[in-house]
């Protein structure tokens, strides 16, 4: 084997190393710590490499590792197969550019600005696909940390921008140490250490705090016998209905608050709601508890995917309209307005409806209304059941608010306002499930909620800088230089 057939080997090597890394480190169900490695081996290989090439072992990683997305694209959440390639093929041609930037300012000495802007660059990505893209922020890597709590603290500061930065960042800061020839070794090693240590230090102090006494409790209940919501008056509505009356009546007894289904469990129109809301409505009586029930809910010609609540104090329901759809799923669908609260509770309980929570600023503005904790009614998809619960985790840490989620096909989750998981179940095609927690008696106030995406900017003018930095450092050829070449072929020509 020639050097030439080893060095492409070793490349290759090098990139199937990454896309392993990305591969198990992201996803549905990431494994947390890889998710922090698997930018290393291309990033530590670029500076070695003809920029050509270091970008192509970049995109190839990023590609290899979203492979195992393709059939959750395609098949499960059936996005269409234009927009699944888009979105992965372009991502990975970003990402492979934003490995050659990388290598251009460490070949320059500019290695604090290179460990800067490659994560940075990675956080203008995610951020401008939240903006433009309809799923909100549902593509960020953050999530893969929801389990490591001392770090997704950091999303009470930073939204989930913060976390990836750190995760794009710190791989870079091993790069850059161990890069060739590299200088200004100390003030990147100073640079990492100090961001690492500020993060965790914050995270333990947060984790620390009390989320004030535990006085009032909620039930999740879910049943996944059906797939698609039941048409109340039919019989299949009917012993649906039975089948979760029966349930909540065997939590009387029990000092249940709120009492959360999953979403569209039933299909009604106006005229056949009473039929859905009086058993209901005089359980919620009867047990003095809050029932917040899903349903796909028909208004002359128009069908609003609803949340409703029936109050505990016999009072006039509640309903609300999701704002945030599915696309394609929810195509028939219209799109609500407004907020919801549940009424009489004095305590900024809000309403929301499972993809409403993939966007920051409908949490945010809840919480800025003066909302404690979020009731949810929600479906997932099953084998995204742990991203997708832990997407509402992270809303929750933003926001310092608790999120009670009830999902079928999914999980039923209880989540405090530092993410810290106080129940949580799966359905897993069961007949009928439940859980029931404790909720905290108050909400803690965060820079997020102040301040909303200031870090997303942030990386925006720290990306722009980076940019204008390597353009004020590039090589530049001496104007003097072809003229004075010139001269010299001319003046020998005459001395022949």
């Amino acid at each position: 084997m020639n050097s030439k057939t080893r060095s492409a080997a070793a490349l290759i090597g090098i990139a199937v190393a990454s896309a392993v890394l990305f591969y198990f480190g992201t996803g549905l169900r990431p494994v947390p710590w890889l998710t922090w490695l698997a930018p290393l081996p291309v990033l530590a290989v670029a500076p070695r490499v003809r920029g050509v090439i270091a970008f192509a072992v970049g995109a190839a990683a990023w590609l290899g590792g979203e492979t195992r997305m393709w059939g959750y694209f395609l098949d499960t959440v059936q996005i269409p197969p234009p927009l699944a390639v888009s979105v992965i093929v372009g991502s990975a041609v970003l990402f492979g550019l934003a490995v050659l930037a990388t290598r251009a300012l460490m070949l320059r000495g500019r290695s604090v600005t290179a460990i800067i802007v490659f994560p940075a660059a990675w956080v203008t990505v995610e951020y401008v696909m939240s903006l433009a893209a309809p799923n909100g922020a549902w593509w960020s890597l953050a999530y893969t940390q929801a389990s490591v709590l001392p770090v997704l603290q950091l999303t009470s500061v930073t939204g989930v921008w913060g976390v990836t930065f750190l995760l794009m960042g710190a791989p870079a800061a091993v790069a850059a140490l161990t890069a060739p020839g590299a200088r200004g070794r100390l003030p990147v090693a100073v640079t990492a250490t100090t961001i690492l240590a500020l993060t965790l230090g914050y995270g333990g102090w947060r984790l620390h705090s009390s989320d004030g006494r535990q006085t009032q409790r909620t039930a999740l209940l879910a049943t996944d016998r059906a797939i698609d919501p039941v048409t109340v008056g039919t019989p299949a509505g009917r012993d649906m209905l039975d089948a979760y009356v029966t349930r909540i009546r065997s939590l009387a007894g029990q000092p249940i608050r709120v009492i959360v289904l999953p979403e569209k469990v039933f299909l009604t129109d106006d005229a056949h709601l009473a039929a859905l809301e009086r058993p209901l409505a005089r359980l919620a009586v009867e047990q003095r508890t809050d029932i917040v029930a899903g349903l796909a809910l028909k208004r002359g010609n128009t069908l609003y995917n609803a949340a409703i609540d029936l109050p505990a104090d016999g009072g006039r329901p509640v309903t609300y309209f999701k704002r945030h759809l599915v696309p394609g799923a929810e195509s028939d669908f219209t799109t609500g307005e407004g907020t919801a609260f549940v009424p009489g509770t004095g305590t900024g309980w809000a309403i929301a409806i499972c993809f409403d929570l993939d966007f920051p600023a409908l949490v945010r503005d809840y919480r800025q209304r003066g909302a404690t904790a979020l009731f949810v009614p929600a479906w997932d998809f099953s084998n995204d059941a742990w991203l997708h619960s832990r997407m509402a985790v992270t809303r929750g840490v933003e926001n310092g608010m608790t999120v009670v989620r009830a999902a079928r096909q999914g999980a039923l989750t209880v989540s405090d306002p530092h993410g810290r998981v106080r129940a949580e179940v799966r359905t897993a095609g069961n007949p009928m499930v439940s859980v029931s927690a404790d909720l905290p008696s108050r909400a803690t106030t965060t820079p997020y909620t102040r301040f909303g995406d200031w870090f997303a900017w942030a990386c925006v003018l720290m990306l722009l800088a980076g940019a204008a930095t390597w353009y004020l450092t590039r090589p530049r050829a001496t104007p003097s230089a072809p003229r004075t070449a010139r001269r010299m072929s001319v003046a020998r020509a005459g001395n022949r």
